[in-house]
Formats: C-alpha cells, structure tokens, sequence
C-alpha cells in the first residue's frame, strides 16, 4: 500500500534549501485540518507563504542525561551521544525524522527548521563518565543527528563534548557529512594516536544536482571527499559510508561513490539501504513524486523487494541491509567494488584502557 500526506497538508511547492516543505502531522497529533476555501483568497494565499524560505529556529534544552544506551545488533556500539535533536541538513530520507513526534512536531519541516541544541551536553557527559559505575565503552556521535550540522559553527556543542572525551582519554566514533568535522581536526589528531577516534563520512552520491535534493544543507560531495583526505592526512582512521542506497536514484553510481573514496585515502566501507519507518514513508514518496514521477512507481517497487514486500521492516538485521535477490545484488557490487579498489579494512578496534574519570567535584573530594 502506497502511503500518503494526509488530505489537510496537501504536498505544496517546494522550499528552496529545504528537504521538504511540508509540516506533516506526526502520529501522535489528537486534531486534524482540513484547507478550506473561504472566497478570500485564503488558500491562495497559503500557497504564497509555503514558497517563502523556512527559517531556522534554535531551541535551548538543558539535557537529563546524555548517554544514550543502544540494544540493536544492527550497529557497532553500546553508547550514542546525539547533541542536537533534529538536523539542518534536511535530508529528505532521514531516519530520525520521527524523533520529532516525541516533541509535538512535525517530522517534516519542523524537523529541519527547528532544532534543539543541549546546550549543557559537555557538563552532563562529564556528570555521568565520573560515575563509579561507568565503565568505558565507545561512543558513537551524530548515530541519529548530524553533531556538525550548520548551527554547530556558532553553539560548538560537539566541540565542548570532545574537549570532555579529550581530558578523560575516552574513544569515541563519529558519523557526519559535513565539512566542518575539520574545524577539529586538533581533538580528533590527538585521540587518533591514541587509537580512540574513528570517523565515517557519509556520501550518498557524486552528483551535485542530486545532493541538493536529496540532502539540501548538507556539504556538497566534492567537499566531503576533501574531508576524507583531510583526516586521513592528520592520521584520524576514517571510512566512507554509502548511505542510504536508494535504486534508481543514487544507486548506480555505487562503484563511482567507491573508487573515490579510496582515491581520497578511506581505509574501510559501510552502506545501508533505505528505510522508511513511520512519517519518513510518506514524505518520501512525496519527495519522490516531486523530483521523479517517471521512475517513482519502480523505485518503491524495488524498496518494497528489500523490505519484505512493505514499505520498511523494522526486523533486526534486516532492516539497514534489506532481504532478498535485489538486496544480495547490492551487497555483492558493495564488497567487490571496495575490493577492487583496496578496501578489505573494517573499522578499527579503540582503546579503553586510558580512560580517565572526570573529577567529580570539589565538594565529593572532600570524603
């Protein structure tokens, strides 16, 4: 069954800069509405203001906890540190967009234009690593959203969260695509030598053009490879993750995306393919209508195939893989592409041992 925008957000002209223009209502929302024409003008004039750019909004939390404990087989890492709730980036396939819901917003717009930064994220790290009980383990950053979206320039969260990890010598992994990892590149050099910071940066395509629809506020894919030398270069270990392989869109260029990446000196290979949990379905497909309607019908088809006939199956170890004939095809063009290039490394294991706790505050030192 093909998903679709609910009847009162009908699928507006799209927003320059943005993943997507509309604010879908998420699962959780008790109201509906409905457009209506009041012979004013009104929907008219509704029309007008969904052309207009959407404006960032910032939102200040002051953060509970910060160390999120993962479960999932499907990923590499017992801890997650995300410090901003929502990402500018605006990709349209993102799927973290329904994190939004838990908030009263909308996984659409509201999901790229308002954005919630931790602000005390570097004091609740250091609280909860100086626990007796904590007990080092990697920790991954951006796992959900980008830690170097664009409003990190100017709140330097992620940075402060690294100046904490760099004191206790903790290792910790990174996942992004933005340029702006290389603004520390100084933190990330130094706990490389340590062996505690691996980096993996996500390109899903070579092409320009399709970057900005796809992916519209994230680095351009010329500039992520340059990040790849760039870290490489400064002895920081980093991969290359093909992410997330969409058929008929990005999935052709899956030999090209690789070869490139080994130019730009990345030591292993990672994919997923795409996924579609919750409000992500429908916004895609609207998404892929908008951009391409000559090819939308056989790109679901194949999605579908991955997914066990649905849309998205949330089965472990099956979902960022996919299942069946289409999914083993692109398995086998991911590994032989990345072996032809040179490319047989996997991740690098971190080092724990060096962990130092945080001192827990004068007034404990006391007793």
């Amino acid at each position: 069954m093909t998903a679709r925008l609910p009847p009162c957000l009908p699928s507006p002209p799209g927003l320059k800069g943005r993943g997507t223009p509309v604010r879908i209502a998420h699962r959780f929302e008790r109201e509906s509405r409905e457009p209506f024409d009041d012979g004013w003008g009104t929907l008219d004039q509704q029309a007008a203001l969904e052309t207009l750019p959407a404006a960032t909004q910032v939102i200040e939390e002051r953060a509970k906890s910060l160390l999120a404990r993962n479960d999932s087989p499907d990923v590499p890492f017992e801890l997650s540190i995300n410090p901003y709730r929502g990402c500018e980036h605006g990709c349209i396939y993102c799927y973290a967009r329904p994190t939004h819901s838990y908030l009263n917003l909308s996984p659409g717009l509201d999901f790229e234009t308002r954005i919630v930064a931790k602000v005390n994220a570097a004091e609740r790290l250091e609280e909860e690593l100086a626990k007796p009980s904590y007990r080092p383990s990697p920790v991954n950053i951006g796992s959900a959203t980008d830690a170097y979206q664009p409003v990190e320039r100017r709140l330097g969260i992620t940075r402060q969260v690294l100046e904490v990890l760099e004191r206790c010598r903790h290792p910790y992994t990174i996942v992004t695509k933005s340029s702006g990892i290389e603004r520390d590149l100084d933190l990330l050099a130094s706990a490389a030598a340590r062996q505690q910071a691996w980096v993996s940066v996500s390109i899903t395509t070579l092409d320009p053009a399709l970057a900005r629809k796809l992916e519209p506020r994230a680095a351009a894919p010329h500039r992520r490879l340059q990040t790849v030398r760039r870290l490489r270069e400064a002895g920081v270990p980093v991969g290359v993750n093909v992410a997330p392989i969409i058929p008929f869109i990005n999935e052709p260029e899956i030999e090209r995306i690789i070869e490139a990446a080994a130019d730009a000196g990345a030591a292993s290979i990672h994919y997923t393919v795409l996924r579609l949990p919750w409000e992500v379905d429908p916004l895609f497909q609207d998404w892929l209508a908008r951009h391409f309607p000559e090819r939308a019908a056989r790109v679901m088809a194949h999605v579908r195939e991955m997914h066990g006939g649905r849309d998205y199956r949330a089965e472990f170890g099956k979902r960022m893989k996919g299942d069946g004939l289409w999914a083993q095809l692109v398995r086998q063009r991911v590994r032989q592409a990345a072996k032809r290039c040179g490319i047989e490394g996997a991740a690098p294991a971190l080092d724990t041992s060096a962990f130092v706790p945080p001192r827990r505050g004068r007034q404990q030192e006391l007793f």
